[in-house]
């Protein structure tokens, strides 16, 4: 059985979540650990849903914020120990992100009397399939607990401050020909053939950059797979184009979707996916006074994150988490020892409780 000392500092936190094993769908070991180590704080109310933990202040402040991250990591790649080199902490979850996590639980410990009330939120299943999300699971049975004003997501984000997400949408494009021996290819017509049309219509595409709270949100439209064809010698009579359409949070699900069936009205198209986006909100004042304590100017989220389930109910939310997101699942994957300190005094600062 492993314990978490909420009051070490920092770097040694982290390297003991680290050293827990918490695989999506493994997670039953972290999750024990963090609810033993928060039912003895008085100043918070627990509630565990799953393999969720929940903690909540209820001082009665004016506005709530959450704070989030997921336990779970994806599969070990020879990193299963934490170990410090120089500044860098390595292991599997170091940067995505039990670093983050690290920093949610050393200031759920001392968050005794905060300028908000803060909900800390630890889930599970965050890297697997959408149906598996902790959070969704918390969303589903016990909305309430998740109410705020503002949230932040401590996913990885360089210590900085990423605000809202694209939306991500998957298209499936399919033409269709008639199928023919290939030594007599005039009899048939050539499926793949017409999906260079199909990639004509990206490569013209000319993508928006929509401006919201001052943050400039690219778009992108990209076949991410091409399939057909069923033998050397056939001359195929389906090709599919898979394209994902990364779209701005000005835009609901529905409207991107109309878009891309708008560009291919000449093809079948079938959506597969399509995650909404996030409003980055920064207009509220929870977020201006979060800004302001962190410091540095926010960027647009290009990618989709679990902020996404707080915007659809209305609650603002931002990535702020240590570490660098293009590290995240790699096998060197490693956490700056000075982000998981400046990250943890940004957020003791905003919510105004004792340094550590």
């Amino acid at each position: 059985m492993s314990d978490l000392d909420l009051t070490s500092d920092i770097v040694e936190l982290t390297t003991s979540l680290v050293n827990i094993p918490s695989v999506s769908h493994h997670e039953a070991e972290l999750a024990d650990a963090v609810e033993r180590a928060l039912a003895p704080l008085a100043h918070l109310e627990l509630t565990r849903i799953g393999d969720n933990i929940i903690a909540r202040t209820t001082l009665g402040r004016p506005e709530r914020v959450v704070i989030a991250g997921h336990l779970d990591t994806v599969p070990p790649a020879d990193n299963m120990t934490a170990r410090l080199e120089g500044e860098m902490l390595y292991g599997i979850g170091a940067c995505d992100m039990k670093g983050g996590v690290a920093v949610a639980l050393a200031l759920a410990a001392r968050a005794v009397n905060p300028n908000h009330d803060v909900t800390f939120v630890f889930y599970a299943a965050e890297e697997v399939e959408d149906s598996f999300n902790g959070l969704a699971q918390v969303l589903r049975e016990a909305p309430e607990l998740l109410a705020a004003d503002f949230a932040i997501l401590m996913e990885p984000s360089d210590a900085g401050i990423e605000a809202g997400c694209q939306g991500s949408m998957r298209v499936n494009v399919t033409t269709r020909g008639k199928r023919a021996h290939s030594a007599r290819s005039w009899v048939g017509d050539n499926a793949i053939h017409h999906s260079a049309q199909v990639l004509q219509t990206l490569i013209d595409y000319q993508p928006r950059t929509v401006d919201i709270d001052g943050l400039g949100y690219r778009e992108g439209l990209s076949a991410v797979r091409v399939s057909g064809g069923i033998a050397g010698n056939v001359i195929p009579d389906e090709c599919v184009v898979t394209v994902n359409y990364r779209y701005a949070p000005d835009r609901s699900p529905a409207q991107a979707e109309a878009h891309v069936r708008e560009l291919f009205a000449a093809y079948e198209v079938e959506v597969t996916d399509n995650a909404p986006p996030a409003l980055p909100g920064l207009n509220r004042p929870a977020a201006k006074a979060f800004v302001a304590a962190v410091g540095v100017e926010p960027r647009p989220k290009f990618g989709w994150t679990d902020v996404a389930r707080f915007s659809a109910i209305g609650v603002p939310a931002v990535n702020f988490g240590p570490g660098d997101p293009l590290l995240a699942h790699a096998s060197d994957e490693h956490v700056p020892v000075a982000h998981l300190r400046s990250t943890l005094a940004a957020l003791t600062t905003w919510l105004g409780i004792d340094a550590v």
